[in-house]
């Protein structure tokens, strides 16, 4: 019987020993085949006309990282952990620029500009204005009216302050115009300050309103509102009941 077991015994350690053979032959087949499959063919065929079958294995190199296209994302190896704050896309920075001190946007034209955005003050708002007094009129709901009138007065206040400035520059037009005359015959240039501006916008609206016929309702009510605006600082008259306590 131990003789039978020891027979028994001897192919199935053979087999194993196969197998292990096996295995390793075909790891180092496929390592073979790993390290081969680095290199190019031509010095492949280099080793083989040389009769060395040896291939010294290049060092390995890191991959530069790049992009094909400055558009497309960064390739990264994934072999790395990637860090949790880093830039997946990058985008151009962007640059702030200030159109009045760029030399690049060029040099504002005020009379241009106002001749090209005239029109807005000469036919737009003031249809705009109209057709919102229509509105107003035909509307029943109280916060749409309020809205309205907000819109109204808001115009009303954009071309009041539009003819001001435009009489304000014809002033200044005439005073410059003046003022060169008087340069070429040897005198020297006076400017105006704004308080003088000021009068003389005043003089031209008391002109406007005396052509008009509107001359005598603007002073009335003008002389309201300086009356009400000094009625808030006269003292109000004491009761005669708080003049007895007092007395006594």
């Amino acid at each position: 019987m131990k003789k039978s077991d020891s027979v028994l015994a001897t192919p199935s350690k053979i087999k194993f020993n196969e197998s292990e053979e096996h295995q390793s032959s075909s790891e180092d087949e496929g390592e073979i085949e790993r390290e081969l499959a680095d290199f190019t063919f031509e010095e492949l065929q280099k080793a083989r006309s040389d009769g060395s079958d040896s291939v010294y294995r290049k060092p390995n190199m890191e991959k530069k990282v790049g992009r094909a296209n400055k558009n497309r994302p960064m390739e990264i190896s994934s072999k790395k952990p990637v860090s949790r704050i880093r830039e997946v896309i990058q985008v151009p920075k962007r640059v702030v620029r200030d159109p009045r001190f760029e030399s690049l946007c060029g040099e504002l034209d005020v009379e241009g500009f106002k001749k090209r955005y005239n029109f807005l003050y000469e036919n737009e708002l003031p249809a705009e204005r109209e057709e919102l007094k229509k509105l107003m009129k035909k509307s029943n709901d109280p916060e749409v009216i309020n809205e309205l009138k907000n819109r109204t007065a808001w115009i009303d206040k954009q071309l009041k302050s539009a003819s001001a400035k435009r009489t304000d520059n014809q002033i200044l037009a005439e005073h410059k115009k003046k003022e060169r005359e008087a340069a070429k015959k040897g005198k020297q240039p006076y400017y105006l300050k704004k308080s003088e501006i000021q009068k003389q916008r005043l003089i031209e609206k008391y002109k406007d309103l005396k052509v008009s016929g509107k001359l005598e309702s603007f002073i009335e009510k003008r002389r309201r509102k300086n009356a009400a605006k000094d009625h808030r600082y006269i003292p109000y008259r004491r009761s005669n009941n708080s003049e007895q306590q007092n007395h006594q």
